[in-house]
């Protein structure tokens, strides 16, 4: 193997790796999310989406190469008559299947380049709508709690001063004060468990990239059985 189709092998093996890290559960959504506002990362956050794009770049001008490699040596003109020496056909056969490797090899790299991108964008957006989640039903909760406070003192005081107009129209305001509260309570619930569904979806999204992506190299890996049986 060539020098550069072995840098894209590591890089397709590279990926491979991170791949798995963000679809495992080796560490939570919050954690990734430290992870990629660390100072190392935030270092090539700036240029991320030039790096990407050239890394596409680059991808697909060896895939195009491999491309025409394939079709360069799986398409062969002879005479009519003639026959070729065993070792030519061997080594005619033996640059197809390289061509034909450098295909799998910059096709699986391009496309596990996308699936990256695509887990990190989900796994961000799934922490910051955690922790939306997670604040709303903190202040919910404290909310909640100062306004039974409140209503535990006015009552006190209304008991003594039962006639009392004012404090009769406070306890009305701190009734629907306690009643608003205990809505975005109910609210902030309801938007946890939706953020609990949506979670669920995103790992059903995950396992079907990793299925399809196992299904993949089945295929690939039956091809390349069938052509080397041919």
């Amino acid at each position: 193997m060539s020098l550069q189709w072995t840098l894209i092998a590591g890089f397709l093996y590279l990926e491979i790796a991170i791949v798995l890290l963000l679809v495992l559960p080796v560490a939570s959504p919050k954690r990734w999310q430290k992870i990629f506002r660390s100072r190392f990362i935030q270092t090539f956050t700036n240029q991320a989406s030039w790096y990407f794009g050239l890394i596409l770049i680059i991808l697909v001008l060896f895939l195009l190469d491999a491309i025409r490699e394939m079709r360069k040596y799986s398409t062969t003109d002879h005479p009519e008559g003639a026959h070729l020496h065993l070792d030519a056909e061997m080594q005619g056969n033996m640059r197809l299947f390289r061509a034909q490797r450098n295909f799998y090899i910059s096709g699986f790299a391009l496309f596990l380049s996308l699936v990256i991108r695509r887990l990190t964008t989900l796994i961000s957006t799934q922490a910051t709508l955690l922790a939306q989640s997670e604040a709303a039903l903190a202040q919910a909760k404290s909310a909640t709690t100062a306004a039974r406070d409140i209503m535990t003192k006015s009552s006190g005081e209304a008991a003594q001063n039962s006639s009392n107009e004012a404090h009769d129209k406070e306890i009305t305001e701190l009734k629907e004060k306690l009643k608003k509260a205990e809505k975005d309570l109910e609210h902030s619930k309801k938007d946890r468990e939706a953020m609990v569904s949506q979670s669920q979806s995103l790992k059903n999204e995950y396992d079907r990239l990793l299925e399809e992506h196992r299904l993949l190299q089945v295929k690939v890996s039956k091809g390349e059985g069938d052509k080397k049986a041919d």
